[in-house]
């Protein structure tokens, strides 16, 4: 708990005796003993009133067989204003990302964009490539795919990568075949009009991992629209088949729905099955009624996608190519890495800042990019493994103050099984992000409480703490099958508040291990900690 001290000064006293003089000094000492005693006891009873509602949102029944721990510290002073178990260590789901992308913020910086190139590996002659055409893949996160006509990355409160566990995924306005497209118009302008040839897809960046949380499996250097295919499924007439839209419009993707509309009221349902050589079957049903609904489907080879859609983007833009649209393993092998380096330029896609893909990680809690960071942090010290790109971010955080040996990461987003944090290493961080030169970037792109992003239905609309927090959430939970419930290992907040009394304030809050069902949700913790956010708020 925080301590405040009250301290009082008094000028000297004009005495007209020196028995009446030691008569005044003992009323004033009496009479400041009793007002410091006062004070301190005001104090006393002000913490204990915080401490007393903050245990009585975590002394609730669904608490039971959960393990909590917070800290709440003054940004400036670093005084503590609240803390329970700051040391202990903590799943701390998706506020790793807060660690993944401050490391990459630095290493990479908040004004860096992504430079995707198309060379050629072959001469031109009549508009006619008589050879290959070849996209370097960058680690572009989003790839032209969300941005806006005004340069920035668009997201949506709920996004669609992880639209498969919920009926609030939304899509983003722009084309996600956007970098594609404009890659494509630049190979026609350079006076490319035939290829020759083949078109290849060099994904050499950085070696191949695996997601650390939720939504798309696959880290892969070539991303477009985060490797998925997305379903939207609207409701027509009860007894008739539901409607179904695709994007990215492919090829090499064929879709047989079989959804149909039910009466309203009935329950919602959907599957979707792999059929194997790029056909999907989608089945199931949607009331009458039912806002529009997103499904994905995530593709399993982000290269030969990334080709076939590249063609289509190559022939939309009046440029023919030889060589067939699905590849099925026939492309022609990669000319090495040096020789790529080395070969013209016939088109290049620059993404937005760095920034913007920050702020689309944090708002919405994306997965699959905060997994590719360390693969990127690794690539700039011209490194490809996770593991080196984790030792980076070990190095970073150390240096910026951070208690690295009290905590353990496997991944970037938060889901790895090695994943653990403890409060206090956790306002570590938060607290020298403060002081960087880059922390508006850092702050702006954490979800606002009552807002936006992940943070946008926590609290009442009306709450007074509403807009006053900015932090990143986490959720982590996985199937009880024994008996038939889910079982939340993580729910956590962690970020920056301003109070009602305009006190800045870092904190960190972490619950672990607890039992979903009964009416309980990890939305319900979700709201538990919003609670705890909006008693701090008042009481500072």
């Amino acid at each position: 708990m925080s301590r405040h001290f009250v301290s009082h000064s008094s000028q000297p006293l004009r005495c007209l005796s020196i028995t009446g003089s030691i008569h005044r000094w003992r009323l004033i000492s009496a009479f400041v003993q009793l007002v410091t005693c006062i004070c301190l006891c005001t104090v006393a009873q002000g913490e204990e009133s915080l401490e007393k509602a903050i245990r009585h949102v975590v002394h609730q029944s669904h608490f039971k067989h959960a393990h909590w721990g917070a800290l709440f510290v003054d940004r400036k002073s670093g005084e503590v204003i609240f803390e329970h178990a700051p040391q202990k260590l903590f799943a701390p789901a998706s506020t790793t990302k807060l660690y993944s992308v401050a490391c990459a913020l630095d290493a990479l910086g908040a004004d860096f964009r992504f430079r995707t190139p198309v060379v050629r590996h072959g001469e031109v002659h009549e508009h006619v490539l008589t050879g290959d055409l070849i996209l370097v893949a960058s680690g572009d996160l989003s790839f032209g795919g969300r941005t806006t006509a005004d340069g920035k990355i668009a997201f949506v409160d709920s996004d669609h990568t992880y639209s498969n566990g919920n009926a609030d995924g939304g899509l983003t306005a722009p084309d996600p075949l956007g970098g594609l497209n404009d890659l494509a118009k630049q190979v026609a302008a350079a006076g490319i009009r035939h290829v020759h040839g083949d078109v290849l897809i060099d994904d050499r960046m950085f070696d191949q991992a695996e997601s650390s949380g939720s939504g798309p499996t696959h880290v892969s250097p070539i991303s477009i629209n985060d490797n998925v295919i997305d379903l939207l499924i609207e409701p027509t007439e009860v007894g008739h088949p539901a409607k179904l839209t695709s994007r990215p419009v492919t090829a090499g993707i064929h879709i047989e729905s079989k959804v149909m509309t039910v009466e309203h009221g009935k329950p919602l349902s959907t599957t979707i099955r792999d059929l194997g050589h790029g056909r999907i079957s989608v089945t199931g049903q949607i009331p009458h009624g039912h806002k529009p609904l997103v499904r994905v489907y995530e593709v399993h080879d982000a290269v030969a996608h990334a080709r076939t859609l590249f063609i289509e983007s190559l022939h939309r833009a009046g440029v023919a190519v030889d060589a067939p649209t699905a590849s099925n393993g026939t492309s022609h092998p990669l000319p090495t890495s040096a020789e790529v380096k080395t070969m013209p330029q016939v088109a290049v896609h620059v993404s937005p800042p760095f920034s913007e893909s920050a702020k689309l990680i944090l708002k919405v809690s994306h997965n699959l990019q905060a997994s590719t960071l360390p693969l990127l942090v690794a690539h700039r010290h011209s490194e490809r493994t996770l593991s080196a790109g984790l030792k980076r971010q070990h190095d970073f955080l150390k240096r910026i103050g951070v208690d690295v040996d009290t905590i353990s990461f496997g991944g970037g987003a938060g889901g790895a099984r090695g994943d653990f944090v403890t409060p206090q290493a956790t306002v570590q961080l938060l607290q020298a992000m403060a002081t960087r030169p880059d922390f508006p970037v850092y702050l702006h792109a954490l979800p606002r409480l009552g807002v936006d992003g992940t943070l946008a239905k926590n609290i009442p609309h009306d709450s007074p703490v509403r807009d006053k927090v900015q932090a990143k959430t986490g959720t982590l939970y996985s199937d009880n099958t024994m008996n038939g419930t889910t079982f939340m290992t993580s729910k956590a907040l962690a970020g920056y508040m301003t109070t009602a009394k305009g006190r800045h304030l870092t904190f960190a809050i972490f619950v672990n291990n607890a039992h979903i069902r009964d009416g309980i949700t990890t939305k319900t913790f979700g709201d538990d900690l919003g609670k705890i956010c909006e008693i701090v708020f008042q009481h500072e």
